[in-house]
């Protein structure tokens, strides 16, 4: 093999998976993933361009043979890889599918791929196995028999694995093991720490736990290592260590981290480990445990999950587009209303389907079409509101520093990173109510669409009126109350996941200009707020005092005047018994 890196296109219709894809091979300097794509037009556009500068910029293509779950998208996938091989025929293809359907394995195979494996094969072997395949050997992993197709014997990969083979690839898959459960532990208990008005015992209590955590992750990494994989740890950290003006950080004897230490990684790497976070949390239950409601509480628990995971994923595409485009930080404020606009468009376009049509009296119409209508309102009412949105893509585009709560967090640190997860979450659940309110203002009571997306205890007309009629003083109180008290407080509110469901936090923000830009009765509503502020110890006092006085007059006048009363009166009624007696006697 040459001392060249290998160049490779990686193609997924998952922007998740093609980011930890690109993030895991990004540690070997003999790879460089040149472009990525997550459709088939795509592919082939990129294909065009790199053939019209020189194509041996690409050493090899991975790719995803359509959706697992989808046979007309895995018959789609079949058919960009005969094109691509009819057009580029010299080009190697290696198949990095969750697929293991025979048939279309064997027909992959007939239109001349190159190799298969299947998705969670370790990245060490999956190097391996791409270095074969550039190198014009074929590779089909062995599941089956009738499909299996082991490599033919060569210095690089002999046919009958050694037992020191055998034995690196016992420990490696031991190891991922291990930090697959502590990562999922970690990601439990990094949500729980994001609970506001926890008591400070169990703060600590779980702070110590994630230490421990760590710790443990730190030395299943060390103690199971393979030479290879140490190898692209060193790697790995000394490039981190060029590119960042950080100490290295290495554990203590007591095996304790410091939460605050800046994170040694690439902004992928820092995106993908955030990600990996939001991905566990949607995990969690999704019931909206807050007094506010919230558009997508209409939805079935599985319809919502689906939709929060799709914005996340049009997330990550969006990332990678402004990064192709080389934006810079400061073109990001232009551009940031463009950018949401655009994201509520492509989720609302494959959470509906682009051409989805229901029955509306006696005609058929187009979902999309009513949907989009309402972009104007709802970039008014709900995306222009999200806050801290330009923070929140500087972080995951530049790893800036992070200004939340009048606090400096550095960029990559276990603090920024948290902070940095709540802004996500809150960006998530909000252009998912985006998504779902034009749903609700015209096609809210359609059969149809409550038994494809609502929840089984919100699909009688009552119940739905009664929820859109809340949203609407939901959304009236806001404008006129809650958010002049907001600007007035220099506060935002953010929905973030818990462990028990949606919940709602705040943080601080200076909010001055939005404060000088009030009028009408979000003014009065601030100036009366400040009137109480003003009057308020004044008042208490007064309230104090003249309590004081009540108190003295109940007790001290009508209080002593009524026992001097009751008194008189039980000494008349003994004088008239004791005469009574003494009549009686004579």
């Amino acid at each position: 093999m040459s001392d060249r890196p290998l160049k490779l296109l990686l193609v997924d219709q998952d922007p998740i998976f093609r980011l930890g894809l690109r993030v895991a091979l990004e540690e070997f300097s003999n790879l460089q993933v040149v472009s990525e794509a997550g459709t088939n037009t795509a592919v082939l556009q990129i294909l065009a361009e790199l053939a019209q500068q020189d194509l041996k910029s690409i050493n090899l293509v991975v790719l995803e043979l359509g959706n697992s779950r989808s046979l007309q998208s895995q018959q789609i996938g079949l058919q960009l890889c005969r094109q691509i091989k009819t057009q580029y025929p010299n080009l190697p293809i290696l198949l990095l599918t969750s697929v293991q359907d025979q048939g279309l394995l064997l027909a992959a195979k007939s239109v001349g791929i190159d190799g298969y494996c299947p998705k969670g094969t370790p990245v060490t072997e999956l190097v391996d196995i791409m270095q074969e395949v550039v190198a014009g050997r074929s590779y089909w992993y062995v599941f089956n028999d009738t499909i299996a197709e082991e490599l033919p014997s060569s210095p690089h990969r002999p046919t009958t694995p050694s037992p020191h083979r055998f034995f690196t690839r016992l420990l490696e898959n031991l190891r991922l093991s291990g930090n697959v459960q502590i990562d999922a532990n970690l990601a439990a208990v990094t949500a729980k720490l994001q609970i506001p008005g926890q008591p400070i015992l169990e703060r600590a209590m779980l702070a110590g736990q994630r230490r421990e955590l760590l710790a443990a992750r730190w030395l299943i990494n060390h103690l199971l290592a393979t030479s290879q994989s140490k190898q692209i740890s060193d790697q790995s950290q000394s490039q981190a260590a060029e590119q960042l003006p950080l100490p290295v950080v290495n554990i203590p004897s007591d095996h304790t981290i410091t939460p605050n230490t800046p994170s040694l990684l690439s902004p992928r790497a820092l995106q993908a480990t955030i990600f990996t976070s939001c991905l566990n949390k949607l995990q969690l239950p999704l019931q909206n445990v807050t007094d506010v409601s919230l558009e997508i509480d209409i939805l079935r628990p599985d319809k919502k999950r689906e939709l929060l995971y799709l914005i996340l994923q049009k997330v990550a595409d969006i990332l990678d587009d402004l990064r192709n485009s080389q934006i810079t930080i400061n073109q990001l404020t232009e551009i940031k209303n463009s950018i949401l606009q655009e994201l509520w468009k492509e989720v609302s376009t494959e959470f509906f389907g682009k051409f989805s049509r229901v029955r509306f009296g006696n005609n058929q119409i187009e979902i999309l079409n009513v949907v989009l209508q309402s972009s104007g309102v709802v970039q008014t009412v709900i995306l222009s509101q999200i806050p801290l949105v330009v923070d929140l893509f500087s972080y995951l585009l530049f790893q800036t520093d992070l200004i939340i709560d009048n606090t400096n967090y550095s960029a990559g640190s276990f603090e920024a990173n948290q902070q940095v997860e709540m802004l996500l979450e809150n960006l998530l659940i909000q252009v998912g109510n985006a998504v779902v309110q034009p749903l609700l203002n015209y096609l809210g009571d359609i059969e149809d669409i409550k038994q494809n997306f609502y929840d089984r205890k919100l699909i009688s007309t009552r119940e739905i009126e009664r929820f859109r009629n809340s949203l609407s003083w939901k959304y009236r109180i806001k404008n006129l109350v809650t958010e002049p008290k907001a600007i007035f407080e220099s506060r935002y509110d953010l929905f973030v996941f818990a462990p028990r469901g949606i919940a709602k936090t705040s943080i601080y923000a200076p909010r001055r200009q939005e404060l000088v830009e009030l009028s009408g009765i979000r003014l009065w509503v601030t100036l009366g707020l400040e009137f109480g502020d003003a009057i308020a110890p004044r008042l208490q006092s007064l309230l104090s005092f003249l309590g004081s006085g009540v108190v003295f007059v109940l007790t001290q006048i009508v209080g002593r005047g009524l026992g001097l009363i009751v008194r008189g009166i039980l000494q008349g009624i003994g004088s008239v018994s004791f005469s009574e007696g003494k009549n009686k006697k004579s």
